[in-house]
């Protein structure tokens, strides 16, 4: 048992210090880095139900207008689960947007509107 400790215990060392070289050339302190890793996980476990929660309302809107319509379900479960669902470092630092609403698809044939 004492072995298995030191192999992991090992491999977590060697797992820290391949990110730290892999992350040198950020200009953050390594204090700011975990702020903003600490910040998204609890911005996660945050929005992440609530997310959840709309995805689990527009599939059971979608049930209702699949009745008159599979393609509009089809867009209502889109737009209510595709999206933003973690938080993540960039987001705190305005690099990234949160989506609660998602992006629907382009049609395959259609030319995009600039």
């Amino acid at each position: 048992m004492k072995h298995v400790g030191a192999v992991l215990l090992a491999l977590v060392v060697l797992g820290q210090s391949g990110v730290a070289s892999a992350q040198s050339g950020s200009s953050e302190s390594t204090g700011h880095q975990v702020l903003y890793g600490v910040g998204s996980a609890l911005g996660t476990v945050v929005y992440s139900p609530f997310k959840a929660g709309f995805c689990l309302l527009g599939g059971v809107a979608s049930a209702f207008t699949a009745i008159g319509s599979t393609t509009t379900a089809a867009k209502v479960v889109g737009a209510s689960c595709r999206g933003t669902w973690v938080i993540t470092p960039d987001t705190l630092r305005g690099k990234e947007q949160v989506k609660f609403v998602g992006d629907m698809p382009a049609k395959s044939g259609a030319v995009a509107k600039p």
